[in-house]
């Protein structure tokens, strides 16, 4: 297998950090980089009778899983898994991506689901969708055409990033100026330059004087063009000397160097290594990968917030959406989407590059894998874009995939639009009607235009919800809780790209709110009407009520209603009687025309002065307000009780 380049050579370790963990040669061949060794020697532990412990078990696991060996490594895995807790995260993800390499995708979905109450939602929704998108037949290569590049070399050749016409990099190839770094037996990294043609390949590579020189590590740079400043990652070092912290570890830093100024650090700990960073003038945040302990994985994209590029703030890790147990690396923003490399075990191969859109309230999309081109079953990474007049959209990435000169190469890219399958977001919070209390466990769906649910996910505590597909141009979203009214609506053409660009906040009324108790029934909550003495026309009036109706319907689709009309007691027994049974008549039509459905209306009764409530009868003198009591429309909920289950 070919070295993970972007993360064994920085991860400059020396054994004094490490003196606790050594106990057998094996298990210094394995601290050393050197897996093939570790193997032998374990396995000589192995037959001399001498037990492994659990964690020299997922050290040969993991010497199996850096040499390609995925069965014996998913066997080890999940022998140390089932009888113990120490596994991290990152192995965890390890374990996945072995059992993905040597069993069929629905082994690992079915290992999935009966982890998932242990597992974080946002992780068990990336894969799940993933999945979905990288087994769907639909392509969109939008005229995606890679570009080999002559620039690569026999050693590593990584991290691309554009700095004005040309295009930066980073090498292990030998230089004069640097040493030989041990776990590679390569150089230590080095920046590179090389002028892009107008075609998009890259020529003439030469050593980058932009920086100050060193005999260690210089790499992944990024090239601000609106501050015109280079940031890149460094070797921590004084006086030309590496320098450690007290357990013996030298990581690597973040440093700058502005057009007309002195180089600087940026971010440096002795004890963490900083990787891949990338700068957005607009909000002032400098974006990076870094391996704090507390993050969700191996190494997390982080950010701090920044003042004329001096740091103001602590990392703040961009969360379980975007960070994953695997490693999360190389952030690069374009057109307000998040584009990063993560070796998940649900992608395509080892490191993949997915993509995230970035929300107007700081949150992110489902990563979204961007498919067969850039990504391969090996390791793709350090992808950059950007727009090209001629080109429509030129970048360049790196990976280890079959083909190549040395163990890593960069490679171009055009393509006529940003890369990436669109996909169809919804995503708020649903509320009680007339209040910001969040509705959980609502069930929240999503139908194509024929009329077959997509998707289904249930709201949070909170009522929040994010449910993500791939395009589709007409869908109808649906929301549903027992008790509560029912949202529903489609959305097609510029509906459906509007819905994209804010959250879909949705209040839920709750079945109670829309009753009321009379006469010993349950009816719908209006207000009172009459119609005009003697006649059965609909006015102004009543349609506002009955509009009312409408909308409780729309809302509780399941309701059955039963409409009564009652009169007072002046004109004849029989005239009323007719009136009134007009007057529910031209209701129900009114109804259905109004997109109610006949299901809903159980049953119509015009009573005309049979239940008289007062004592307005037959030859009483009364008031007109005291008649009009008598003269009502009921709108009986006759299912209340299943409604309200």
């Amino acid at each position: 297998m070919r070295k993970r380049i972007f993360i064994v050579l920085f991860l400059a370790v020396s054994f004094a950090s490490l003196a606790q963990d050594i106990k057998t040669n094996a298990d210094k061949y394995f601290y050393g980089y050197a897996y093939r060794e570790a193997i032998r020697e374990y396995k000589k532990d192995i037959q001399k009778g001498i037990p492994l412990s659990n964690y020299q078990s997922l050290n040969l696991a993991d010497s199996y899983f850096k040499t390609s060996d995925y069965s014996n490594a998913s066997k080890l895995y999940l022998e140390v898994y089932r009888k113990d807790t120490i596994m991290s995260n990152n192995r965890f993800n390890n374990m996945l991506q072995s059992l993905a390499k040597t069993s069929e995708p629905e082994r690992i979905k079915a290992f999935l689901k009966s982890k998932g109450a242990s597992l974080s939602s946002e992780l068990m929704e990336n894969a799940n969708f993933n999945y979905e998108l990288l087994e769907a037949t639909v392509t969109d290569d939008a005229n995606f055409k890679i570009i080999t590049l002559p620039i690569n070399s026999p050693q590593a050749d990584f991290g691309p990033s554009f700095y004005k016409d040309k295009l930066l990099f980073s090498s292990s190839r030998k230089a004069k100026s640097k040493k030989v770094y041990g776990p590679s037996g390569e150089s230590y990294m080095d920046i590179y330059v090389g002028r892009i043609s107008d075609s998009g390949k890259v020529y003439n590579p030469n050593p980058f004087d932009g920086i100050p020189k060193s005999p260690y590590h210089k790499a992944t740079p990024f090239y601000s063009s609106e501050e015109r400043t280079l940031f890149y990652i460094l070797s921590n070092e004084e006086d030309g000397e590496l320098t450690f912290d007290d357990k013996g570890k030298n990581s690597l830093a973040i440093g700058l160097v502005p057009q007309n100024g002195a180089s600087r650090f940026v971010l440096k700990d002795l004890s963490t290594s900083f990787y891949y960073p990338f700068y957005d003038a607009s909000s002032e945040r400098l974006y990076f990968s870094a391996d704090f302990p507390d993050g969700y994985g191996g190494t997390d994209l982080y950010y701090v917030h920044t003042n004329n590029m001096q740091v103001m703030s602590e990392p703040i890790n961009l969360g379980p959406r975007i960070n994953t147990p695997g490693n999360e690396i190389a952030p690069f923003f374009l057109e307000n989407s998040l584009y990063f490399s993560s070796d998940i075990f649900y992608g395509k191969g080892g490191m993949d590059v997915y993509k995230a859109n970035l929300q107007s309230d700081d949150s992110y999309s489902t990563p979204v894998n961007l498919g067969a081109g850039i990504n391969s079953a090996a390791d793709d990474f350090g992808f950059i874009v950007k727009n090209d007049k001629d080109l429509g959209y030129i970048g360049y990435f790196s990976s280890n995939r079959k083909g190549g000169i040395g163990n890593d190469d960069i490679y171009g890219f055009t393509i006529a639009r940003t890369p990436g399958l669109k996909t169809l977001l919804f995503k708020g919070q649903i509320v009680k009607r007339k209040s910001d209390e969040g509705i959980a466990g609502a069930s929240v769906q999503l139908y194509n235009k024929e009329g077959s649910i997509v998707k289904e996910i249930f709201s949070k505590e909170d009522g929040s919800y994010q449910l993500e597909v791939p395009w589709r141009e007409e869908v109808t979203l649906r929301v549903y809780k027992s008790r509560h009214s029912m949202f529903s609506s489609s959305y097609t053409g510029e509906s459906l790209e509007a819905v994209q660009k804010s959250p879909l906040n949705i209040e839920m009324a709750v079945v109670s709110e829309v009753v009321e108790e009379k006469e010993g029934q349950t009816v719908l909550r209006l207000d009172d009407f009459i119609f005009e003495r003697g006649k059965s026309d609909i006015n102004a009036s009543i349609t506002s009520q009955l509009d009312k109706v409408v909308a409780a319907v729309q809302q509780f689709p399941q309701i059955r209603l039963r409409i009564e009309n009652h009169t007072d007691s002046r004109g004849s027994t029989s005239s009323n009687k007719r009136i009134s049974q007009a007057r529910t008549n031209g209701i129900r039509a009114y109804l259905l025309r109004n997109g109610v459905s006949s299901e809903n209306i159980s049953s119509i009764v015009g009573y005309g002065e049979e239940r008289i409530l007062n004592s307005c009868k037959n030859g009483v003198y009364c008031l007109d307000f005291l008649h009009n009591q008598n003269a009502r429309t009921h709108f009986v909920v006759l299912n209340y009780d299943a409604l309200n289950q």
